[in-house]
């Protein structure tokens, strides 16, 4: 997204297709068709895709995951039929299912066998007959109605003959898009400054505006309503949402304060980051965790202020420094700045945090990049065997960002400390510093007992 594209609007959860068949049937070739560039290998001997292989597809302005997968046979053993369970499994994950057969040699056994696997699936198909390269094909393609999974798409992945046609059908089968919300789309980044009250939140929006703009008081609680502010940093204009202190409890505030506490968390979830100022000159406080709760569970962009730097001594510095390490550990995530918004010192570092932290608040990972991350992490770290199962993450992709979130399809349920290490490790390989990273595990379902 670029910068004239800013905005909260719902990012649709891209959904699958599995694109399965026999053996040399042309899946990988239809593949690079759909994706419009070679990505898939493609060798005219069977077998050559042997696991499932995810890519991110566009069609009509509809994004997609493609699994692309080895030739799936009913009586194969050893090498064989783990290529068939990887199709199994990626016709299970899918929200739809491209099945490809060869139009030149008709139906054969193994597809009758493919049909059974998709109708005990019960996803929708996409039927596409494969090396239609002229008209005369076309015949043979029209026999596969046979199958009785609705229309052949007559179509030659080698030439691009039909491909609008099947990649339509493609579309029609998904799920429907989520409607779009009425968020702000673009304009100047929201930053909600928020905090407990008389941290120096107006404080720190009057230095960076450069005059008074905002009621500053010494007693708590001033500020009661959200003000914005357009403000321009360094040439860069941003909307600040100076935020009524949160009060310990929501249930605990009477009249105003009760409203104001709503209005202040609309606020953080209005914003696209959120600056949440702690008073550094004292001990970090339970209301301080809350609020930074809030803006992970909101999964807004964090960036922590500790304020008032300039009344707090070597003793008081070296106690904060142990503070953040037992009390702010879930945090550590986020950028930290020392600032004194009274005197204006490190002001000037906010603007960098933020920008930091919206950009990977932003960030994409390629679903080929996260793949390869994730095979290597699972092959070097393996989750732990649990009850003689050990479940596994068969492929992921980034559902959307603002924040990123990521969906790993996997073979069973993921232990919640497993978790935790893939979003580590995620941390470390692809840099989300100042962002919250969501992760939700889509486990296969345990297959019923077949029907007689």
């Amino acid at each position: 997204m670029t910068a004239d594209e800013v905005g909260t609007a719902t990012h649709e959860i891209p959904p699958v297709v599995a694109v399965v068949g026999r053996p040399n049937v042309g899946k990988s070739t239809l593949v690079n068709r759909i994706l419009g560039r070679r990505e898939a290998v493609v060798q005219d001997v069977p077998g050559v895709t042997r696991d499932r292989v995810s890519y991110d597809a566009l069609w009509n302005g509809r994004q997609f995951v493609v699994v692309d997968t080895g030739g799936w046979a009913s009586d194969a053993t050893g090498m064989a039929a783990q290529i068939a369970g990887q199709a199994e499994i990626a016709i299970e994950l899918a929200d739809a299912v491209v099945f490809v057969v060869d139009a030149t040699v008709g139906v054969m056994d193994e597809d009758e066998a493919v049909v059974r696997v998709l109708r005990r699936s019960q996803k929708p198909v996409v039927l596409a007959a494969n090396k239609v390269d002229d008209p005369r094909t076309e015949a043979e393609a029209a026999k596969m109605w046979n199958l009785g999974l609705g229309e052949p798409y007559a179509v030659s992945a080698l030439h691009g003959r039909g491909s609008g046609d099947l990649l339509d059908a493609i579309l029609e089968s998904l799920p429907t898009a989520p409607k779009e919300t009425d968020e702000e789309v673009g304009g100047p980044r929201r930053v909600a400054i928020v905090g407990k009250p008389n941290v120096g939140k107006s404080s720190l929006l009057n230095t960076l505006a450069g005059r008074q703009r905002v009621v500053v008081d010494n007693a708590a609680g001033t500020t009661v309503d959200p003000v914005d502010e357009l403000v321009e940093v360094n040439g860069t204009v941003y909307r600040f949402i100076d935020t009524a202190g949160i009060r310990r409890r929501v249930k605990e505030a009477t009249g105003h304060e009760y409203y104001a506490s709503l209005r202040t968390h609309g606020a953080i979830e209005r914003a696209e980051v959120c600056v949440v100022v702690i008073d550094a000159s004292e001990p970090v406080t339970e209301q301080d965790l809350r609020i930074l709760t809030s803006v992970e569970e909101a999964g807004r962009a964090l960036l922590i202020a500790f304020n008032k730097w300039d009344l707090t001594d070597e003793e008081r510095r070296r106690y904060l420094t142990r503070e953040i390490e037992r009390d702010l550990v879930q945090f550590a995530w986020s950028s930290r700045v020392n600032i004194s918004a009274g005197t204006g010192r490190h002001v000037d570092r906010l603007q960098p945090a933020i920008d930091e932290a919206l950009g990977n608040w932003e960030k994409r990972i390629s679903t080929g990049k996260l793949n390869a991350f994730l095979g290597r992490i699972v092959a070097a770290h393996p989750h732990p065997v649990r009850g003689g199962k050990q479940p596994r993450i068969l492929f992921g992709t980034q559902a959307q960002a603002g924040p990123p979130t990521f969906i790993l399809f996997t073979s069973g349920q993921i232990e919640a400390g497993y978790l935790r290490f893939v979003e580590r490790r995620l941390r470390e390989e692809f840099d989300f510093t100042g962002t919250p990273v969501h992760l939700q595990v889509r486990a296969r379902e345990k297959r019923g007992k077949k029907s007689r």
